[in-house]
């Protein structure tokens, strides 16, 4: 069984929203999930603390070099 809390809904390009939720496991097991949603469809990805890690270096690195030009 798994314990689902909401912590943030982001309104991405394309009519996406993006929702940030934490999944709790039964013996303490803590994950983040990101659910994509487009239209009718969801995609979610769940990701352990050092998946996230990688991703978050990524995206800050992403965001380094290319903020300001959109």
């Amino acid at each position: 069984q798994e314990n689902v809390t909401d912590l943030e809904t982001i309104n991405a390009p394309w009519n996406k929203t993006v929702t940030l939720q934490e999944i709790a496991y039964e013996g303490g097991m803590k994950m983040l999930r990101l659910r994509i949603k487009e239209g009718k469809r969801f995609t979610d990805l769940e990701l352990d603390t050092e998946t996230l890690r990688n991703l978050n270096g990524s995206l800050t690195n992403w965001l380094a070099a290319n903020e300001g030009n959109s």
